[in-house]
């Protein structure tokens, strides 16, 4: 089957200033795609290649198959909804869905007077008296069709935005940051609506957003950018489970992750005793790693409430709460280096949120990287004669 969308080394830069470094992508049909990441990472620039707003420097864009790299928007079969709705101020809702196909109809139906009635006019009318009645359905329009834009909430005028790319029928939806001028509660509303939208129609979606929030509920896979280049492309969950670097760790994930530092040297002994690394699961981490600078990194759920002074516990004054209702994010801070620490306390835990005084890392679920950000495996099997060194050093 041919992907609905394929990237070969597209790369765009202005002089010497590279926005978006040699990128490979492959989207199957019916996929939804998120371009994800900061400001100025390069996922609109991406957007813009794709829809054939913006050339490439280097690579080839095909859509199903057909090499588009040097096609206009209008040649390559795609729609877009931008973040401002873009609508006719002075259209009805029923006139601004149906625009895109009135446009798309042979140039005599935009005759005056005598274009009213040609066959092709006639033909041209019946089309959209089925159409965009049933678009406006599929998006809770049906009873706003003869409303302009001014009368419409935030909400319904991007529905009517959605409703006019969806007429069409491309080959792909790109929707390039659509939720971020809604209020929270529309947001949710309409980012529920656009994942329905896509389940009934089936069609491909690439949707750009910074909001991780909004990629991980929506999306089948995320492409991580940062400065211009693809850090990890995946599933949310495997973003989030098995992310391959800490710039990946550290932005997804609300709150986000936390990090410690640790250094491991060829005398392990002063390290070991300092905490957090007194524990025996920390004492065997560090054993397995070679000499160097390491980031550990903790999901907050693998942080768990502990008392100060027990084995492998990390001492911590509680900064802050925030009651979430079904649990409270619990801020911290290490007594001895300071650093901000946070852990999510479900409401049935015995402790009390801001009585905590200790934390405890489950070690079976801690991330390691190296100086440079990559992420470390570990081999549970490896260097076990040295981890056995380590411990009787320790005890000695």
């Amino acid at each position: 089957m041919t992907a609905a969308l394929q990237l070969f080394g597209v790369s765009k830069s202005y002089g010497t200033t590279s926005v978006l470094e040699s990128l490979d992508l492959n989207v199957e049909k019916g996929e939804f795609i998120c371009l994800l990441g900061p400001s100025g990472c390069g996922k609109t620039t991406l957007l813009r290649m794709i829809a054939g707003l913006l050339f490439p420097t280097t690579g080839e864009i095909r859509i199903a198959g057909r090499d588009v790299t040097s096609m206009t928007p209008s040649e390559r079969n795609i729609a877009m909804v931008f973040q401002s709705y873009a609508l006719y101020p002075h259209k009805t809702v029923w006139e601004n869905i149906a625009f895109p196909l009135r446009m798309r109809a042979p140039w005599t139906t935009r005759i005056p007077i005598f274009g009213r009635f040609t066959e092709a006019r006639r033909a041209l009318e019946r089309r959209l008296g089925d159409e965009v009645p049933a678009v406006a359905r599929s998006l809770g329009l049906e009873k706003l069709l003869a409303r302009k834009p001014y009368e419409l909430s935030g909400g319904q005028k991007q529905r009517v935005a959605l409703g006019r790319a969806l007429i069409r029928n491309p080959e792909l939806f790109l929707m390039d940051e659509p939720l971020s001028n809604l209020d929270a509660k529309l947001r949710t509303e309409t980012r529920r609506e656009i994942v329905n939208l896509h389940a009934r129609t089936g069609k491909t979606f690439v949707y750009v957003t910074h909001d991780q929030v909004e990629a991980m509920t929506m999306a089948h896979r995320i492409v991580l950018l940062y400065a211009g280049k693809v850090q990890q492309i995946g599933s949310p969950l495997e973003l989030y489970d098995d992310p391959e670097n800490l710039f990946t760790a550290s932005f997804i994930g609300t709150p986000t992750i936390n990090q410690l530092e640790l250094t491991v040297c060829a005398d392990m002994l002063p390290l070991l005793e300092d905490e957090p690394w007194r524990g025996q699961n920390a004492k065997k981490l560090a054993a397995v790693l070679p000499e160097g600078k390491y980031t550990i990194g903790i999901r907050p759920e693998a942080l768990l409430p502990s008392t100060a002074g027990e084995p492998g516990a990390i001492s911590v004054e509680v900064d802050y709460c925030e009651e979430m209702g079904a649990e409270t994010i619990v801020w911290c801070r290490t007594r001895r280096t300071k650093k901000t620490a946070c852990l999510r306390l479900p409401r049935t835990s015995p402790f009390e949120a801001k009585a905590i005084s200790g934390v405890e890392p489950d070690w079976s679920k801690v991330l390691v990287f190296d100086e440079s950000g990559r992420r470390v495996r570990l081999n549970a099997e490896a260097t076990a004669e040295r981890v056995f060194n380590v411990e009787m050093r320790s005890e000695a």
